[in-house]
């Protein structure tokens, strides 16, 4: 696989598209505090409520690109392990849609995020008072 000599922190990840593997994973752990951050950017971004809604049935809705699904794909793969590990299918597809750096930055998310995750229901952080930054100009 490779690819992680290169990570300098840097990301190559869409911010809406980071933000939306930010929020399956969140859905996934259980985060409450998190799925209200990370909802709140999205929509400060300009993304439609009908996607984030449907975020959770993404496999099975047309309202997502196939670069956005191998992404989401790839978050449940890295977020859910008790299966074990990441599939050489998930990982093909992933690798099909993202270059090597890609998507060792996509993975670098998702690893920020399940900490964050982890912490937030730990430490039972109450969701609704996040506020979103205003979106760049």
């Amino acid at each position: 696989m490779g690819g992680l000599e290169d990570y300098n922190g840097a990301s190559s990840i869409e911010e809406k598209l980071g933000h939306m593997v930010r929020l399956r994973a969140s859905q996934i752990n259980g985060c409450a505090y998190c799925i209200d951050m990370h909802s709140k950017d999205l929509i400060a971004l300009g993304e439609s409520t009908q996607r984030i809604i449907s975020l959770q049935t993404w496999a099975e809705s047309p309202f997502y690109t196939p670069r956005e699904k191998a992404a989401l794909e790839w978050t449940e793969a890295v977020t859910n392990l008790k299966h074990g590990h990441v599939s050489d299918e998930v990982y093909g597809r992933a690798s099909k849609a993202f270059t090597q750096k890609e998507l060792v930055d996509l993975t670098m998310i998702l690893v920020e995020i399940n900490g964050w995750n982890r912490l937030c229901v730990a430490f039972r952080s109450d969701p609704g008072r996040y506020q979103p930054k205003t979106s760049k100009q």
